[in-house]
């Protein structure tokens, strides 16, 4: 399991949400709409400190974690987040990690 943020992912989210040098951004599971991984389940964004982080980056001096009880969600997956320029949006694409 991984996190992998791309840096115009990372230059998006700090446009969009105003993040400033040394923020965190959260991924977390919810209980929503269907994804490609979970039915009933969709992935979401908070910005907040972690308390637990199991997975990490920092890309573009923002801190993107995973706190250990979401790590479920991504189990057997890489998440790439990515910038689509196109769109001006972010695409989460779960990749299946080699056994």
């Amino acid at each position: 399991m991984s996190i992998v943020v791309s840096d115009e992912a990372a230059r998006w989210y700090k446009k969009e949400l105003s993040l400033a040098e040394g923020d965190a951004v959260r991924f977390y599971a919810r209980y929503s709409s269907n994804s490609e991984i979970h039915p009933g389940f969709s992935l979401g964004i908070s910005v907040e400190p972690p308390v637990s982080p199991a997975l990490t980056q920092d890309v573009e001096n923002i801190h993107f974690y995973m706190e250990d009880q979401d790590l479920w969600y991504i189990n057997g997956y890489q998440l790439n987040v990515e910038y689509i320029e196109h769109e001006d949006d972010i695409r989460y694409a779960y990749m299946p990690e080699s056994q």
